[in-house]
């Protein structure tokens, strides 16, 4: 199968040729731990996620290497540290609690929308060596210089810098924010060390202690697992300048003529109800609140896949509803049905450029006409395979499904509800005696009774099928059996 990807570097899509078919190697920069991870953060994760995924279907879980990192060491992460305790207060302890609580909170959150866990996960303390090793290689082959207990990383020094974001040099000072300080050759240039004070953390250097600049920590860990170059990295397109641009620089300037990452790709951002997510605006918020609100983990995934990852994502209210009575659908009628192979349409989607809305309009086709196939909903599932095609195709429906990280068996406790089978026949019954007699108080009834007891009723010339809705209350079907 032949993967074609976005390469933000090249501008185009290009064939994903692996520098080694037998390790295809991918860094995805994670989150700075001091908080909770809100909803934007969440998309790199199932973005990545699906990718990881495709690679291993296509060249085999033990031959692909997902590396995520996570920052612990920040200024953010001081600041909220110091704001808990106080300037006299035992700030380095507050610290390893905030980073070991919130990369926990940051795992279970992620797990919760079906989010595999990367090959390795770095923590940027972990590696100050090697990041103190390559600062001390950029200085010794001209690329940064120390200034007043600093080492900055000298831009003039690096011809290409810019060509990731495609922007000239004049162009990033004039729309960004650079820090200004005396001690910079050109304002440009970027911190790789920084001094710490006493109550601060900090690590011995050869420029006296102090902490890494937040750029050099993802040069350092990528090539310390996956070496010089390697064939995938990504993240979100608020990342590219001057992350990423940093990031390109250093690692270059250390290795010259490795390359670096091959193909570089950014995921759009995320808006809610149509405006940017703010908390000025009243719509921020969390995953975990999400979760907390009773918004299922599968559901927010399914949200994520229905748009593109290069375009702008909008998070709706309706389009939760829209997820949730999907999801249920597809849970209700390929309940028992294990997977086999992925459709040829599926991968061929996900191949292109991970065109997971396209999948997905895809399943939902064939979901529909799997269940016009499998006749009336009430039907158990065991006698659904009338038609000898409809169970392997439903077996190809779950393993098109699981690549794309839904249907997993793990992730559909939101959805075990009471069997819905016997109502179904039951109304279906009903309806039958109902055009003879031509007395419909008895469907009027029921159907009255199962809608408010939150379950969607659909009657149609194929049979009846009953889904439970958001507002789903087990409890109000006791009456009815």
């Amino acid at each position: 199968m032949t993967i074609r990807l976005y390469n933000t570097k090249a501008r185009a899509k290009q064939v994903l040729e692996p520098l080694n078919p037998d390790n295809v190697r991918m860094y995805v920069c994670g989150p700075t731990v001091y908080d909770r991870a809100h909803l934007g953060n969440a998309r790199p994760v199932i973005v990545f996620d699906v990718l990881y995924r495709l690679l291993r279907h296509v060249y085999g879980p033990d031959h692909v290497t997902y590396v995520r990192n996570f920052t612990d060491v920040d200024d953010k992460i001081n600041a909220r540290a110091i704001e808990t305790v106080g300037k006299g207060g035992d700030v380095n302890a507050e610290i390893a609690r905030i980073t070991a609580q919130t990369t926990q909170w940051f795992l279970d959150d992620m797990g919760a929308l079906g989010a595999l866990e990367p090959d390795a996960m770095p923590r940027a303390t972990q590696y100050i060596p090697q990041m103190v090793a390559m600062i001390e290689d950029l200085i010794a082959k001209g690329h940064a210089y120390e200034a007043e207990g600093h080492v900055l990383f000298a831009v003039d020094s690096y011809s290409d810098y810019g060509r990731l974001s495609g922007r000239s040099v004049d162009d990033m000072i004039a729309g960004s924010r650079v820090e200004v300080a005396p001690y910079k050759r050109n304002p440009m240039d970027f911190v790789l060390w920084k001094p710490s004070s006493a109550d601060l953390p900090g690590w011995d250097s050869p420029w006296g202690r102090g902490r890494p600049g937040w750029h050099i920590e993802c040069s350092a860990m990528s090539h310390e697992l996956l070496g010089e170059s390697f064939d995938i990295h990504g993240g979100g397109n608020d990342l590219m300048f001057p992350h990423h641009e940093n990031e390109i620089a250093q690692s270059c300037c250390a290795h010259p003529g490795s390359g670096f990452a091959r193909i570089w790709m950014h995921n759009e951002m995320l808006q809610v109800e149509g405006k940017k997510m703010s908390k000025s605006l009243g719509n921020f918020f969390t995953v975990h609140d999400l979760l907390e609100e009773g918004v299922p983990g599968e559901v927010i995934r399914f949200v994520f896949l229905s748009t593109h990852y290069r375009k702008p994502m909008d998070w709706t209210a309706e389009k939760a509803e829209q997820g949730e009575r999907t999801l249920r659908r597809w849970r209700g009628l390929f309940a028992g049905v294990s997977p086999s192979k992925p459709f040829d349409e599926v991968e061929n989607f996900l191949a292109e450029d991970l065109n997971t809305a396209g999948a997905l309009n895809f399943l939902s086709h064939v979901g529909q006409a799997l269940f016009q196939r499998a006749g009336s909903s009430w039907k158990a599932p065991e006698h659904r395979a009338d038609n000898e095609n409809w169970y392997e195709d439903a077996t190809r429906f779950v393993a098109s499904a699981q690549l794309l990280g839904l249907l997993l068996p793990n992730m559909g406790t939101w959805t075990e509800v009471p069997d819905l089978h016997p109502f179904a026949r039951r109304l279906a019954e009903a309806r039958a005696a109902a055009m003879q007699s031509k007395d419909f108080s008895e469907v009027d009834w029921l159907k009255a009774a199962l809608v408010e007891a939150g379950v969607e009723v659909r009657m149609s010339k194929d049979g009846v099928e009953l889904v439970p809705g958001a507002g789903f209350d087990a409890a109000r079907l006791e009456g009815l059996d």
